[in-house]
């Protein structure tokens, strides 16, 4: 969600941007199964407003099915010595931050 929250602060700070600015955003910001989704949607609904994208990244990313399997994926990361804490902290937090913004 901290790509929607993003998005919304361009549209603060530039009122007028494009559409078309905000597609070009979201085929870099989109990996693995994300940029796989965007690109089949984006083939079938063909060019489409910021708000039409919105609801459909939150409809998509926001259900009980993606929330269960972060939770899932949290609770099975276990830290290991050899890795590093760091990193292995900032994955659970954004883990934890996705489910519950």
């Amino acid at each position: 969600m901290e790509l929607i929250d993003y998005i919304d602060g361009l549209f603060i700070d530039v009122p007028s941007i494009p559409d078309y600015w905000i597609t070009a955003i979201l085929n870099t910001a989109f990996k693995g199964h994300a940029s796989i989704w965007y690109t089949e949607m984006q083939e079938i609904h063909g060019r489409r407003s910021w708000p039409w994208w919105r609801s459909q990244i939150i409809q998509n990313y926001s259900n009980g099915t993606w929330i269960w399997r972060k939770t899932m994926s949290f609770e099975n990361d276990k830290y290991s010595v050899d890795k590093d804490p760091y990193e292995w902290c900032l994955r659970e937090f954004k883990r934890l931050k996705s489910i519950d913004p």
